[in-house]
């Protein structure tokens, strides 16, 4: 009998249904589905079966230091019994064992941990492919290949380093804060340097002062009218500019005429960083935008979107991959492609082995997938097409106008060949139209404008920039660093988008980078993700860069521990802020967060000579924000609660009067 096993239950599904021509059986083991059809069985994972943990005596934060667990043994511990139960019963009858997981670092190892539960005296192979379509399929069952043993251990080793780092550190600074149960600070090896980041962000924000500067421009008319800005640009002196203003007469003459064609190639294929961006920039959260992909591809619309490819290998059919698309939705758009003379895709600057880059496998229409898949799988179609696509074209003009001895100069633009831009709509076309304009020609000044303007600070990242930006500082890998920024959501630690920091984080982050700056540093977990590459690679192994990281963080605590009673003292005062909603319309003291036996609400820190309070909703974490209420002066608040889209409640009183008129109703 030959078992299969794939990392998800839908997988196992439909490569069943494929390497079967739909002649499969569903049958139950133990409780778990599995697909069978003659002397074949496949059952679907559910993702990792055994998680890295500390043996049970570690687990009393009151009885056992932080420091602890750096050395602490790590043990693998089952997270799907069943799923365990009904591999070992299968394996039983098991003549060949074939692992199909994907093809990545956490597939290679959750392939590994199903086979340490089986026995290993059962030959087994592995398969790897980039769609799950019939041709993809096929062609991977027909050549299977070894397990890749270096790449799950690289995955392994990521994941007991993340354990005692994020143990160990969050266990300090939870106890040290006194923020313990639901409430407990997350900090981890890659979360940290990344909230650090935005917080360092909001930082040059707060502390930005603005230059006024002016500019000057002028409105020229011959047989239309355009507007021109002085070559200088910024004024910082509002009186030289004034000066130049008082000067110019109601002609002027243009100097310089130039009119330029340009071309703006088309984008290179689809990586996991760009896709996530690019996804971003039409609504989708990095988070969201991924758990799509993921459909798409399990579903077998799509490739594998986890890779760094932005290079189509030889191997790729796309002839036959836009062929397929000229009777869909994107008929017309295919034809267009298959008119050229020769179709050759772009090429980005990185080139893998592992997975192409993300492109459509198989052909969707819009009865096929909900909405939120269809708007996903026509920027991936879409993409896929303008990487063949010829450049679009613009004519750019430049013009400098002379007004008694000053220059003012205007730029237009004219899209006069669409090119890619016609395939993939994403970018907005903004087009300068110019009046016919002849140099040395005679204008009119109809207006002089002096416009007041000022500097503006750094602009707060948004989640499709956060994700480049971790890429560019080798923060997390391009599977985690969605999730990364969902925990910092989650932990309550940053809201909105573009990305804001909230009290805690600021406290947290202080009085790390104070007491122990390398944590919220990029470099030494860059240089543990350089190991885990050299452990996939094979010159190095698991146990000695786990090591390397333990000494890492023995430095850390020595740091940490020298400075305990400062640590806790300035995390304390710290969070306090975080509590504070405003100043008490009553009596001016400081409205709090507070916690009583009946549950959570806001209450004045006059008490009791002041008891002004306003309700909390009973779930959901709190987050104070930065936004006042204009007519009150509190700040806006907003909930979280796992699973749900956040609720901006808005003014705590503005919330309290809006329910007090309602229960009258």
């Amino acid at each position: 009998m030959h078992l299969i096993i794939t990392e998800k239950h839908s997988t196992a599904k439909r490569i069943a249904q494929i390497l079967s021509d739909g002649k499969v059986e569903n049958k139950k083991v133990e409780g778990i589905n599995i697909y069978e059809y003659p002397n074949t069985r496949v059952v679907g994972l559910s993702g990792h079966i055994l998680n890295v943990d500390f043996p049970p005596e570690y687990n009393n934060w009151s009885d056992v230091e932080p420091q602890e667990l750096i050395g602490a043994d790590i043990i693998l511990v089952p997270t799907h019994q069943k799923i365990i139960s009904a591999l070992q019963k299968l394996a039983k009858d098991a003549s060949r064992i074939t692992i199909a997981t994907d093809y990545d670092r956490e597939g290679e190892l959750i392939g590994v941990e199903a086979l340490k539960v089986i026995p290993s005296s059962v030959p087994t192979d592995r398969v790897r492919y980039s769609a799950i379509t019939p041709s993809e399929i096929t062609k991977s069952f027909s050549n299977p290949t070894k397990i890749d043993f270096n790449l799950a251990s690289s995955g392994e080793a990521r994941q007991k380093i993340d354990l005692v780092w994020g143990a160990a550190l969050t266990r300090f600074v939870s106890l040290s804060s006194r923020r313990l149960g639901k409430n407990f600070l997350s900090v981890g090896r890659v979360q940290t340097p990344l909230l650090a980041l935005l917080v360092k962000r909001e930082k040059a924000i707060a502390a930005f002062e603005p230059t006024p500067y002016w500019e000057v421009y002028v409105t020229c008319k011959n047989d239309g009218e355009f507007i021109a800005k002085h070559v200088k640009g910024r004024f910082l002196e509002k009186g030289e500019a004034e000066r130049i203003i008082s000067r110019l007469g109601s002609k002027g003459t243009i100097s310089k005429l130039t009119s330029t064609t340009k071309t703006q190639l088309p984008p290179a294929p689809f990586d996991t960083t760009e896709f996530l961006r690019e996804a971003s920039a039409i609504g989708f959260t990095p988070a969201n935008a991924m758990s799509v992909s993921e459909s798409l591809y399990i579903n077998g619309w799509t490739s594998y979107p986890r890779t760094d490819n932005t290079v189509y290998p030889e191997s790729l059919d796309y002839i036959s991959l836009i062929k397929m698309f000229t009777g869909s939705d994107f008929g017309d758009y295919a034809a267009s492609l298959l008119k050229k003379k020769v179709l050759k895709p772009t090429r980005g600057r990185k080139k893998a082995t592992d997975h192409p880059p993300i492109h459509p496998v198989s052909v969707a229409s819009k009865k096929d997938l909900n909405a939120y898949e269809w708007k996903i799988y026509e920027l991936i179609v879409r993409r896929f097409f303008a990487t063949f696509a010829s450049p679009a074209v613009w004519e750019k003009t430049e013009v400098t106008v002379e007004i008694d001895g000053e220059l003012f100069e205007a730029d237009g633009s004219r899209l006069i060949e669409e090119g890619w831009l016609w395939y993939y709509p994403y970018y907005s076309v903004k087009e300068t139209i110019l009046p016919s304009l002849k140099e040395g020609e005679t204008l009119n000044v109809l207006k002089v404008d002096l416009a007041e303007k000022e500097t503006q600070p750094p602009k707060r990242y948004k989640q499709g920039g956060l994700i480049k930006k971790m890429e560019d500082l080798g923060l997390g890998t391009k599977s985690t660093r969605h999730e990364m920024i969902s925990k910092l959501y989650a932990r309550g630690y940053v809201y909105g988008n573009p990305v804001r920091p909230t009290s805690t984080a600021n406290a947290v982050i202080e009085t790390l980078e104070k007491y122990a700056a390398p944590i919220t540093k990029p470099d030494m977990t860059c240089q543990l993700d350089k190991d885990m590459d050299r452990i996939a690679e094979g010159t190095i192994d698991e146990e000695s860069v786990v090591q390397e990281s333990r000494e890492m963080l023995d430095t850390l605590f020595e740091k940490l521990n020298g400075s305990k009673d400062h640590v806790s003292r300035a995390l304390q005062e710290g969070l306090r802020e975080d509590k504070i909603v405003g100043k008490c319309p009553d009596c001016g003291s400081d409205l709090m967060i507070r916690r009583s036996k009946r549950g959570r609400f806001i209450g004045c820190t006059g008490y009791p000579d002041c008891s002004f309070s306003l309700p909390l909703p009973k779930s959901g974490n709190i987050i104070v924000t930065s936004k006042d209420c204009e007519e009150h002066g509190l700040h806006h608040l907003r909930i979280v609660t796992k699973g749900r889209r956040p609720w901006d409640l808005g003014c705590p009183y503005c919330n309290y009067i809006e329910w007090q008129k309602s229960k009258k109703e």
